[in-house]
């Protein structure tokens, strides 16, 4: 009965840009390569936590608490493996971004101790580090911001007519996005700055 249905909705809609089925594919896979973009971006940053908190443990082995709570957020954040098909669930998509904002906290914390040890600072592991860490936060932002535009084509795409009614009939829904509290902080990256200060010219 199903595939009746289907079948009925497409000799209907046939004449309507060709049910507009295929133009919705499209635009689901490319929400789905976007979000893969998103995972590989963060997990890039995942990657660099135990080198860099270990660089830090070098230097400021007393600083637990905080190496502690990087050490526990990266942990939180490689707890769940979201994949697309997760991704569609708002409250799962809402506990990924949770997750991953407790560790991006927790690695600005790092990054302010690491201020107070100039022999950390100077050390070229953790300079190199830290530019790496930059980058990444860098093109966590240009993913982030691609991933809420696809999303947002997406939603647009059937929810208007006529890929509404081809929606409906093969079941494609609205896809929950990253809340973003302030609009401008989808095109603009995290302001991180790790370049060595450079002492005044006399």
């Amino acid at each position: 009965m199903k595939w009746l249905r289907i079948v009925l909705a497409c000799l209907i809609l046939a004449p309507l840009a060709g049910c507009g089925y295929n133009a919705i594919q499209s635009s689901d896979e490319d929400v789905n390569a976007a979000w893969s973009e998103v995972l590989n971006q963060y997990q890039r940053r995942a990657d660099l936590v135990p080198n860099l908190a270990a660089t830090v443990q070098g230097y400021a082995a007393h600083e637990s608490s905080v190496l502690t709570q990087v050490t526990e957020a990266r942990a939180r954040v490689g707890s769940v493996q979201m994949t697309p098909e997760m991704a569609k669930d708002p409250h799962a998509l809402a506990a990924f971004d949770a997750r991953q904002g407790e560790l991006t906290n927790a690695l600005g914390r790092l990054l302010v101790v690491s201020e107070n040890y100039p022999q950390l600072k100077a050390d070229g592991a953790f300079r190199d580090l830290q530019v790496q860490l930059e980058g990444t936060e860098n093109r966590i932002a240009v993913a982030r911001g691609r991933y809420i535009r696809t999303v947002q084509q997406y939603n647009v795409q059937i929810r208007q007519f006529p890929g509404v009614l081809v929606a409906r009939a093969f079941g494609y829904t609205p896809r929950p996005n990253f809340s973003v509290t302030d609009e401008a902080a989808i095109s603009k990256p995290p302001t991180l700055d790790f370049t060595p200060q450079k002492a005044q010219a006399q």
